[in-house]
């Protein structure tokens, strides 16, 4: 069988061997997720635009969902992600005329759609309610294959109803199961199920390649979130997630050891070059100011990026 993911796990060690891999304190390499080098040419990758970057116009009804398609397709993006709760009456899934129309609507702009997800929590104790959670995310899987939407977006989880004695291993076991019976169910639709490091339940790149990697299944890869790695060296550890990226989210700001700092844009480019990846690079916004002046100026800072680090 193929293996796509081994060869960009190659091309990465000759890559990024300038880049710092040291493990920090609660912050460790798993063995073998880095093996012998092999040369790759990196892919290119596409501009698109996580559409939480406007999550306040878009719950108070300052913009709607169209408006915002016709702004990042005027600003150049190639592509948008737009997150099911910006669809009506979520979690219950639209009606297909709204699912096609929003599909027209981004297709006659030019616009891809390069995802979606869902808000989920894998860490319930109530086996009832961690099947209920599957459910959803198996509806909104069939939603995101009418929109062509290639992935759909899931978490871990809070764990907050977990006792503290509960053990993370057992935890990790109901994770993994729900998610393989997602990636299951996606992969009958053609659609990928990507999971998001969250700085949830789980924090950390070991945490998060422990369940991809032990999920094993080709409907299941990342979604590589580079602002919530809070422990250690974010950079390592983006390094350490990029081979299994099917998706990204890059953000304006990211944790070194706890401390929020700006992105160093032209660093993390490397690490998606050096990883072979293509695809769609999706940017996200956070904090307070207008999207309509935020986004635009970060979209140019990754394109400049993206631009000089070719």
């Amino acid at each position: 069988m193929d293996n796509p993911q081994a060869s960009r796990r190659a091309f990465l060690k000759t890559a990024v061997a300038g880049l710092p891999l040291v493990a920090t304190a609660g912050v460790g390499t798993l063995a073998g997720t880095v093996t012998a080098p092999s040369a790759t040419k990196p892919g290119p990758v596409k501009l698109s635009c996580n559409l939480y970057s406007f999550n306040e116009p878009l719950m108070n009804g300052q913009m709607t969902l169209e408006q915002v398609l016709e702004f990042c397709a005027d600003l150049g993006f190639d592509a948008v992600d737009p997150t099911a709760y910006y669809f009506p009456n979520y979690p219950a899934v639209p009606d297909d005329r709204y699912v096609y129309e929003i599909k027209r609507k981004a297709f006659r702009l030019g616009l891809d759609i390069s995802g979606t997800g869902v808000r989920n929590d894998f860490t319930l104790p109530d086996a009832g309610r961690r099947k209920a959670e599957v459910e959803l995310v198996r509806k909104w899987t069939d939603v995101a294959a009418r929109l062509g939407a290639p992935v759909v977006r899931v978490f871990a989880g809070l764990g907050k109803e977990l006792s503290p004695s509960q053990p993370r291993a057992e935890v990790t076991s109901w994770m993994m199961d729900a998610i393989r019976e997602c990636a299951e169910y996606a992969g009958k639709q053609g659609v990928m199920i990507v999971f998001q490091n969250h700085a949830d339940y789980v924090q950390t790149a070991d945490q998060t390649l422990e369940i991809i990697r032990r999920v094993d299944s080709e409907w299941l890869g990342a979604n590589l979130d580079i602002g919530s790695f809070k422990l250690g060296d974010p950079y390592a550890q983006i390094a350490q997630v990029a081979p299994y990226a099917a998706t990204w989210q890059i953000k304006e700001n990211l944790f070194v050891d706890g401390r929020e700092v700006p992105t160093d844009l032209g660093r993390i480019v490397q690490i998606v070059r050096a990883s072979g990846y293509r695809g769609y690079l999706p940017i996200e916004t956070l904090g307070k100011g207008d999207p309509r002046q935020k986004v635009p100026v970060f979209y140019e800072k990754v394109k400049k990026a993206l631009a000089v680090n070719g």
